[in-house]
């Protein structure tokens, strides 16, 4: 029954965020400030998960091959390397890394 009240109260609160959303003025959320700050802020949120998901474990903080396959797809977008080639380059850098530690 727990389980079943955490959800109504998750689906009332997000429907009360999304409802204030709608209620901010518009001249509100044309000035430069918001959007800037509105621009940056999935590239914020998204860095931060990367990082919590790359970085720990059970809570503990952890550098394994997550981190060496993290390394080599900020490598090749530095070198502009398409996506799917990122993608791949992550995936083979931490295979190779998992594999060789065992």
């Amino acid at each position: 029954m727990n389980i079943w009240i955490a959800i109504g109260v998750t689906a009332v609160g997000c429907y009360l965020v999304k409802l204030l959303g709608l209620l901010v003025p518009v001249g509100v959320l044309e000035r430069p400030l918001v959007q800037r700050l509105a621009a940056l802020l999935p590239v914020g949120l998204l860095a931060a998960l990367t990082a919590q998901q790359t970085f720990s474990a059970g809570g503990a903080l952890v550098l394994d091959a997550r981190g060496a396959g993290l390394a080599a797809a900020a490598l090749a977008l530095v070198l502009r390397a398409p996506f799917l080639v990122v993608v791949a380059v992550a995936v083979g850098v931490t295979a190779g890394v998992r594999a060789l530690s065992g």
